[in-house]
């Protein structure tokens, strides 16, 4: 009879019920139970040991490696629970990233010129910008803004700079003409 090799490791689990069981005294005749515990010890496809205590994984297989060992002595009592091949965890499926609009580098220009004209000095626009969206560090680009990262940013330069409302709005005038005659 032929043995087919397998094509792929399975991962194996064993689960037991132990009762522990301790000596009283300077004999072994008077008995006192300790405790009783489930354990579970998993092997993956790699052979890398896991090992799970009543419920609670375990940092490596020590303890649950002694409560069995201890289990197999005499007074104390080892039961195999269930064991058998585990499938193997599945890998989580990666998070799928939504593509947000951007405001794009034509309105980040226009918020970096009226930021200039309300008086902020250039080198500060992507601090202020970080500060509106409580970012610790200055941003490194504005054109990379979603249309409600630039609604919060436009809310806070109008509440730090009043004068860009009117600023935006001549800004707007200005362009307004010169978008009609390239459509």
């Amino acid at each position: 009879m032929t043995q087919t090799a397998r094509t792929k490791p399975t991962n194996f689990t064993r689960t037991w019920k132990v009762n522990l069981y301790g000596s009283w005294g300077d004999s072994s005749s008077a008995s006192l139970f300790i405790g009783s515990h489930i354990i579970t010890l998993t092997a993956d496809h790699s052979g890398h040991l896991t090992a799970i205590i009543d419920g609670e994984n375990q940092p490596g297989i020590d303890r649950a490696v002694s409560y069995l060992n201890w289990g197999k002595e005499a007074g104390s009592h080892l039961e195999v629970l269930r064991e058998g091949p585990t499938e193997p965890t599945p890998t989580p499926p990666a998070p799928v990233a939504l593509a947000v609009p951007q405001i794009g580098k034509g309105r980040a220009h226009t918020l970096h010129k009226i930021m200039g004209a309300a008086g902020l000095p250039r080198a500060q626009h992507y601090s202020l910008a970080a500060a509106a969206l409580g970012e610790p560090w200055p941003l490194t680009t504005l054109s990379d803004l979603t249309e409600q990262e630039a609604g919060t940013v436009w809310g806070h330069l109008c509440a730090v700079y009043p004068s860009a409302r009117e600023i935006g709005e001549r800004v707007k005038a200005k362009t307004a003409p010169a978008q009609a005659q390239a459509a």
